[in-house]
C-alpha cells in the first residue's frame, strides 16, 4: 500500500482520524539573513496545547488562520496566511530580515503546508508514549508557496499572501531557453 492510499483510505474509515496542518517558514541566508527554518501548527488540533512533534521535527502551537489552497477556474492558488502578533514574535522577524534586505517584509521566504491525519505522529505525542500507526511517512502532498507580500501588520496579527513558486514576479518557465543547438530535435517533426 502506498503512503497516499494510507491516508485516502484512513479517510474513508467510519470514524476517521483528525487532519493534522502543520506549517514550515523556511528563509533564505540570501533574503533573508539567515537560513533558518520556523515549524508551527495552529493549535487547534487534538486540543493540542503545545508542540506537536511530526518525523522528528517540533511544531509550536501558534495561532495561525491559513485559506485560499484550493485550486479555482484553472488558475494557481493564492493562499492567504494570518499569523498572530500578540508576542511580537512575528514584527521582531520582519524587523530582522528587513535589516539584512530594506523592505523584504519575508518576500520569497518558502511555507510548506503539511497535512496528515492525527493517527500517523510521532509516538511521543501521546500520553504513554506509544502509536502503533505512528508513520511519518503518511502525508497528504505537501503544498510548497513563496510569501509574494506582506498584506498587513497590526499588534494582533499579521497577513501574508502565498504564491505558486512558478507564479511570483520575475520568474519565467522554463528557467533555461531551449534552442535547436541544446535540443537538436526542436523546431523537426516526424511526418
Amino acid at each position: 500500500m502506498t503512503v497516499n492510499s494510507k491516508i485516502f483510505s484512513s479517510l474513508q474509515d467510519i470514524n476517521p482520524s483528525a487532519i493534522i496542518e502543520l506549517f514550515t517558514l523556511q528563509l533564505s541566508t540570501a533574503l533573508h539573513g539567515a537560513n533558518t527554518v520556523y515549524r508551527f501548527h495552529a493549535g487547534s488540533n487534538l486540543n493540542a496545547n503545545g508542540k506537536i512533534v511530526w518525523a522528528g521535527n517540533e511544531y509550536l502551537r501558534f495561532p495561525v488562520q491559513a485559506s485560499g489552497f484550493a485550486f479555482q477556474k484553472g488558475q494557481l492558488p493564492r493562499p492567504k496566511l494570518i499569523i498572530s502578533n500578540a508576542t511580537g514574535l512575528i514584527s521582531a522577524i520582519l524587523l530582522s530580515v528587513n535589516d539584512t534586505t530594506t523592505g523584504n517584509d519575508l518576500t520569497g521566504a518558502t511555507v510548506t503546508r503539511i497535512r496528515t491525519l492525527a493517527k500517523f505522529i510521532d509516538a511521543v505525542n501521546f500520553a504513554d508514549g506509544t502509536n502503533a500507526t505512528a508513520d511519518n511517512t503518511a502525508e497528504f502532498p505537501q503544498e510548497i508557496y513563496a510569501i509574494d507580500r506582506k498584506a498587513s501588520e497590526n499588534r494582533e496579527i499579521v497577513e501574508f499572501e502565498l504564491a505558486a513558486p512558478t507564479d511570483l514576479a520575475g520568474v519565467r518557465i522554463p528557467g533555461r531557453q531551449a534552442t535547436r543547438s541544446i535540443f537538436p530535435s526542436i523546431g523537426t517533426f516526424a511526418g
